[in-house]
């Protein structure tokens, strides 16, 4: 049901920094040039379809290698450090989210969540590991005079398979996200509803609760200051 247009409009609270949004759009752009790329190179009826292997080729090349360069120059921004160790940090909340998760129970008070959930933490750790083996196996495939022939061989099996688990888990992390609109607009616009913090990250949520001031982005008891904005390191 729609909002009366005489009623106020819901509570925001920040989510994400300018930086940590840019860092998140350039690097999908790069690695949806990576995937669109390798499907093309792959995938024979696309590599007839597009032709010109040799740009493609290259066009993929630096792409691969560019990936991690949003992030490295975002590392400036105190709000992305903070919530790279909020996303390296498991707590007994995360390990009940995943059990509700297996047990299939989707009561909001069996899946506690601080500002990311158990679910996008393993998501985050795995990209950033399969992300930096597919940077090393495809440098190995690219500078082919640094390595031997049967390294060479193993860093093409690798790059290959792990390419294909990659773009279909990519796959389920672009669904997840278009089946939660408000989690896209805190990713574009930086906030998100109070309403909605509460019912996701019930554990993030509660530390706004008390006011309308800005969110924190460490959990309770770490003594870590309000966050929202970029500051200088």
């Amino acid at each position: 049901m729609s909002r009366r247009p005489d009623s106020p409009p819901a509570a925001r609270v920040p989510r994400f920094s300018a930086t940590e949004r840019w860092a998140h759009r350039v690097t999908a752009g790069l690695m949806g040039v990576c995937v669109l790329t390798a499907a093309c190179l792959y995938v024979p009826q696309l590599a007839q379809l597009v032709g010109r292997r040799a740009l493609l080729v290259t066009v993929h090349e630096w792409a691969g290698v560019a990936i991690p360069a949003p992030v490295l120059a975002a590392l400036g921004s105190r709000a992305l450090r903070t919530d790279l160790g909020l996303l390296n940090r498991f707590g007994t909340h995360d390990r009940r989210w995943l059990l509700a998760v297996l047990r299939r129970d989707r009561r909001p008070a069996s899946r506690p969540a601080h500002k990311f959930n158990a679910g996008q933490k393993l998501y985050a750790a795995w990209a950033a590991g399969a992300t930096l083996v597919m940077l090393g196996t495809g440098l190995m495939m690219w500078f082919t005079h640094l390595t031997p022939l049967v390294w060479r061989t193993g860093a093409t099996f690798v790059h290959d398979w792990l390419a294909l688990t990659l773009g279909i888990v990519l796959a389920g992390h672009v669904g997840m996200a278009l089946a939660d609109p408000e989690a896209r607009r805190g990713m574009r616009t930086g906030s998100v509803t109070r309403e909605w913090a509460e019912r996701e990250h019930p554990l993030w949520a509660e530390e706004f609760s008390h006011g309308p001031g800005p969110s924190l982005t460490r959990p309770a008891g770490t003594g870590a200051r309000p966050t929202s904005t970029d500051s200088a390191p």
